[in-house]
């Protein structure tokens, strides 16, 4: 119930904790950094990988399924790569009573084992590109976990993809990071910020990182996909070399890009508040519940309810009806706002013998009066889509009310603990590292938008907020998850 969640302003990590649970999306295992995800959790996630799978395949892309463990030869053969994520990797040294004679890595991401296979698979410009994503599972030794935010394990797709030039190499990695802000904005409802990552955050082992940024609603920034133009860097490491139409040989062109469950954690941080979640209708397994207000005739009142759950159903409104009667309708309530269903119906006697009942948006708590007719499932269908927009909406608005133009050190200082912060960088790793020394706060994102750019005027030339030096352009800094 929704009183177990301590409220955001009181302490709004809790709040986020507590809300995972009560909800019950999920929960700690006994495995050290790792969950349970629960049905209302996977739910969601199952809603995220159909919309997202939909969109891979409409772009050309297939799924395949690579080994989860590396052998160690494969991760040393390139050293930027191993580099990153060492300290993060989990090693098998032993399987079937014995000691391995190769020790096997967890994949911490696939670039190597999948690699191993490109190479054998790509001879000639004719097997170019290759353009898939897998479903996994991958490990990452984290010390400090957070439920969805950060866990050794999570769940994720990561698309891996294979070039005969840079220039169709690099319309993948915009195509990809523009699927994810389709993603994020029109099912997710939650405003992102496109652009490229500078060197110190880019992944390991890419030439470049594009990302897409999001505010949660403490003001920090959390990192909700990437994709990477690798160039031919895997390829070379596995002399992954093909022939090209003019008969010479090349090394080829590589992506990767992906999301995890992490989203979800976004989801709930971006628009939830100390009811409980709050669901976009398009990622709500659940869209309606009705609750019969059982009293005078129950069965009549039961079988009424069931109708409107069959007619919403039938109209593509996934509908559901909790007639039970261990619990009372305020109870219920509760229940279900702390669920994140969107929208509630309310049916009674009275409601039935006046042809209307009530509907309560979960978004702004709103009830409005529905007239029990056939034009019942328009008008819920308006109200998911209201929802719907409304969400994005609010989440831009409150977005833009807290970002920042910071034009000294000290503003910046200030305004950084609120939220976004726009302020020129003098574009070397030695300022960009005081400031993440001094503040915590790091470079999101370089925006590649071009109406970002134009309403922040991103390429205005001006002083570093840090150094005092010269900068030719503004960047995003924030403090992130």
């Amino acid at each position: 119930m929704a009183e177990k969640i301590t409220t955001r302003a009181q302490d709004y990590s809790q709040w986020y904790i507590d809300l995972v649970r009560s909800a019950k999306l999920a929960d700690y295992s006994d495995v050290r950094g790792c969950m349970v995800i629960r049905p209302n959790g996977y739910a969601i996630w199952e809603k995220m990988q159909a919309a997202l799978d939909g969109m891979f395949k409409a772009t050309g892309h297939v799924n395949a399924y690579f080994p989860m463990f590396i052998p160690e030869s494969f991760i040393a053969k390139e050293a930027e790569h191993i580099e990153g994520f060492a300290p993060e990797c989990a090693v098998v040294t032993h399987g079937g009573g014995e000691e391995l004679a190769e020790k096997l890595y967890v994949r911490p991401t696939s670039e190597t084992i999948i690699w191993s296979s490109y190479k054998k698979w790509i001879q000639s410009y004719r097997d170019l590109p290759i353009l898939i994503n897998q479903w996994a599972n991958v490990v990452r030794w984290e010390m400090r976990t957070r439920l969805f935010l950060r866990t050794t394990e999570f769940l994720w797709q990561e698309g891996h993809t294979a070039h005969a030039d840079p220039e169709e190499a690099q319309e993948e990695v915009i195509r990809m990071i523009n699927v994810y802000r389709t993603f994020a904005e029109e099912y997710m409802a939650v405003p992102v910020i496109v652009g490229r990552k500078t060197d110190s955050e880019k992944f390991a082992g890419a030439d470049a990182t594009y990302c897409i940024e999001a505010m949660m609603q403490d003001g920090k920034a959390l990192q909700a996909g990437t994709s990477h133009n690798l160039g031919q860097n895997f390829a070379k490491a596995f002399d992954c070399q093909f022939q090209t139409k003019e008969s010479g040989l090349d090394y080829v062109w590589a992506t990767s890009w992906g999301v995890s469950t992490r989203l979800i954690g976004a989801l709930i941080m971006a628009h939830s508040d100390d009811r409980g979640l709050v669901l976009p209708p398009k990622l709500a397994t659940r869209q309606v519940v009705i609750i019969p207000i059982l009293k005078g005739d129950k069965e009549a009142v039961r079988a009424h309810a069931r109708f409107i759950a069959k007619a919403l159903n039938h109209h593509g409104i996934p509908t559901f009806v909790d007639d039970s009667e261990q619990n009372s309708p305020g109870w219920k309530f509760a229940e279900y706002e702390l669920q994140g269903i969107p929208v509630r119906i309310e049916l009674g006697p009275r409601d039935i013998e006046s042809g209307k009942c009530i509907a309560a948006r979960r978004d702004t708590l709103e009830k409005t009066e529905l007239l029990l007719d056939e034009s019942l499932p328009t008008v819920v269908g308006e109200i998911l889509n209201s929802i719907q927009q409304n969400l994005f909406d609010r989440a831009l608005q409150f977005r833009t009310e807290n970002t920042v133009e910071a034009s000294s050190w000290e503003e910046f200082k200030t305004a950084v603990e609120k939220g976004f912060v726009i302020a020129h960088w003098d574009g070397t790793s030695e300022t960009e590292a005081k400031i993440k020394e001094e503040t915590k706060a790091t470079i999101r994102v370089i925006p590649t938008d071009e109406d970002y750019r134009e309403r922040y005027a991103m390429d205005e030339p001006g002083i570093c907020i840090c150094s005092g030096n010269p900068a030719a352009q503004k960047v995003v800094f924030a403090k992130a998850y």
